[in-house]
């Protein structure tokens, strides 16, 4: 504590001279870091993060908050609505999922994909529970309980119902079979993207059909 400089300039010719010789993902860790830290205008510089980072053609944009591998636009969109929109108390359930799945899908020195698969379809799985009103079903029998209430098309019903088996077994426990060998980056990354958008497609519904999630 006694060598750290008192003065600004030599505070940031210390950091200067240790950003330049770090590698990538130690940069990229310091960037991650001040935006963690909540510094002041911090969505801002974010988002100037990421202006910088889609020129220089980086795999990495900062989604929420987070340095992730995520580098499409729209896929940006749907993940940080999907978020945004179950920051409500009453949606705290299906909000510690999607940010559970972004967090280990992000972690850029042991990304966890077997488990961001889960909290990916868990926080699908919570918010039909939460439109049906029956929190303890899983995920292919609240589907069919909000179909009574909320128009969903049976092929998008089905293919949702069919990814809920790949991360399940037939007792909709999660999977001893989803070994972390056989998964990357790509299929983390699709549950989640896929997820998020079938979450903002799933409240917009409920709204349009005024079903209140309680």
């Amino acid at each position: 504590m006694d060598q750290i400089p008192r003065f600004t300039e030599i505070i940031a010719d210390n950091l200067r001279k240790r950003f330049f010789k770090w590698d990538y993902l130690e940069v990229y860790d310091f960037i991650d870091f001040l935006v963690a830290s909540d510094i002041p205008n911090g969505r801002e510089f974010a988002d100037s993060m990421n202006f910088i980072l889609k020129r220089e053609f980086s795999g990495y944009r900062f989604v929420n908050g987070q340095l992730s591998p995520i580098t499409n636009e729209g896929e940006i969109l749907e993940i940080e609505k999907a978020i945004s929109s179950t920051s409500q108390p009453r949606l705290k359930g299906v909000n510690i999922h999607l940010s559970e799945a972004l967090n280990k899908l992000s972690d850029k020195k042991s990304p966890d994909y077997r488990n961001s698969i889960k909290e990916s379809i868990s926080a699908v799985e919570a918010l039909c529970q939460l439109i049906a009103g029956d929190k303890k079903t899983e995920l292919g029998k609240a589907l069919k309980e909000l179909k009574e209430t909320i128009t969903i098309h049976g092929a998008l019903e089905q293919g949702f119902i069919k990814i809920y088996g790949y991360t399940s077994d037939g007792d909709g426990i999660r999977h001893a079979m989803l070994e972390e060998s056989n998964l990357d980056q790509e299929d983390a990354l699709f549950m989640l993207v896929s997820c998020s958008a079938f979450i903002n497609y799933l409240q917009t519904k409920a709204m349009k059909a005024g079903k209140l999630i309680e």
